[in-house]
């Protein structure tokens, strides 16, 4: 993979950055705010234990993930694929979101709804391994945090966008563009205006950011054999980067918080804060912000600072803006907007500098596999926000008899930060791993 001169290189970059961007719809429509809501609420029967069924099948997708994640990232790798694979994923999600307009709001569509939601989080993880990957090829040694951290605030000003249009254009006035429209067409037209966005905005790093070349000597291999090998290779991980697999360990733990304070944030709005869906979406829009401008800002001083420092003061600020928002929960919806934005602020750089320090301590060669490890730590315990959310409602109800204890689901998030924090104080913040451009 080589690039012609510095122009094409550049180009790279940007290209490479806007694909976060072009994925925002799921994340941000089809993950978080719309869709999971849509199968809640209009698609489930009355009575259902939607939220349930959200978890399970969230839990089902998490442990698909972690069995596949590791092999598929180490065979792009060697088959100089990474960018073929990405692709396949992307469109995959693409065809997803179209196929989400099907869904309609009756009973008997909740399981086929399920299960598009379902498939999606596993190609999404899929996509990110490859796509973490490609970081070292569109940057260098001095600009990777940067790079890093420009890319994912782009990715939050394109969710900015999705939300606003989504609210303003289609869902608001229970319009589309002044088309009156029943049986939940605002909601669904909005899945494929989501897919058109993807497909569209994905383009430039298909075409700007060269393709890998395959190993040397490579012999083809059953899955397996890929299995087999893996384990070897996360032996010799351990001996020839200790502290980058232990980052493994710790950041499996606190991303797994991160994602808990997205995963459950619209629930804390709504059934602690007694938020409409017109206020979480509102909501959505200024945390998207707020988020971009922290993972903008700790790219920067990713660079500066080091990837360790910036995740370390992240998790701080989260823990103080988690726990503020228990505490003076009792003044009201001014706590959530205070407090939940301020948990925003701290999610972006501690999300893209997990995301810098693994690429930039990675040995060289091995970035599909590693990531693939990166997205498998993470899925492996991803049961934890859901338990500790779930388990600390549930003893806060029978121990204080109270008709409503989602603040206190805040509390499990908060311990789940807080061990991550443990851990990863014992990670060396510069492991001696050589770089290669």
């Amino acid at each position: 993979m080589t690039f012609d001169d510095a122009r094409s290189r550049k180009r790279a970059t940007w290209a490479w950055a806007l694909w976060d961007w072009a994925e925002q719809p799921f994340p941000t429509i089809m993950q978080t705010f719309i869709f999971p809501v849509y199968l809640a609420g209009a698609v489930a029967a009355v009575g259902t234990d939607s939220d349930s069924l959200l978890g399970i099948t969230t839990g089902i997708a998490g442990v698909i993930v972690a069995l596949m994640a590791p092999v598929f990232g180490r065979r792009s790798d060697e088959s100089g694929k990474r960018k073929f694979w990405l692709m396949v994923n992307t469109y995959i999600l693409v065809a997803i979101m179209i196929a989400a307009f099907f869904v309609q709001p009756k009973p008997e569509f909740l399981l086929f709804g399920l299960v598009l939601y379902g498939l999606g989080s596993i190609v999404q993880e899929s996509a990110f391994i490859n796509y973490y990957a490609m970081l070292r090829q569109v940057s260098t040694p001095s600009s990777i945090g940067k790079v890093s951290g420009y890319a994912w605030g782009l990715g939050y000003a394109g969710g900015i966008i999705l939300l606003c249009i989504s609210l303003f254009g289609f869902i608001l006035p229970g319009t589309v563009f002044g088309l009156a429209l029943g049986e939940s067409l605002p909601v669904r037209i909005t899945f494929l205006f989501s897919a058109v966005w993807f497909a569209l905005f994905s383009i430039p790093l298909f075409r700007r950011v060269p393709e890998i070349e395959p190993k040397e000597n490579r012999k083809n291999e059953s899955l397996w054999d890929s299995y087999i090998k893996l384990w070897g290779q996360l032996q010799s991980l351990r001996r020839q980067a200790p502290d980058t697999f232990k980052f493994l360990i710790s950041s499996a733990i606190y991303r797994d918080g991160l994602a808990g304070v997205f995963t459950f944030g619209a629930v804390l709005g709504t059934l602690a804060f007694g938020f409409s869906q017109t206020e979480v979406i509102l909501f959505g829009i200024a945390a998207n912000i707020v988020a971009g401008i922290g993972a903008a800002v700790g790219g920067r001083l990713d660079d500066k600072l080091g990837s360790r420092a910036v995740i370390i003061g992240s998790l701080i600020g989260l823990i103080i803006a988690g726990s503020a928002v228990f505490a003076f929960a009792g003044f009201g919806v001014i706590t959530y907007w205070i407090g939940g934005l301020a948990l925003c602020l701290f999610v972006g750089p501690a999300q893209a500098a997990s995301r810098t320090f693994v690429s930039r301590f990675t040995p060289v060669g091995r970035e599909g596999e590693v990531f693939g490890l990166y997205q498998t730590t993470g899925r492996a315990v991803s049961f934890l926000s859901g338990f500790m959310w779930a388990g600390s409602i549930t003893i806060a109800s029978m121990l204080f008899n109270l008709e409503s204890a989602t603040i206190f689901g805040i509390i499990g998030i908060i311990v789940i930060l807080v061990v991550g924090l443990v851990l990863l104080l014992r990670v060396n913040p510069n492991p001696s791993v050589a770089y290669s451009k």
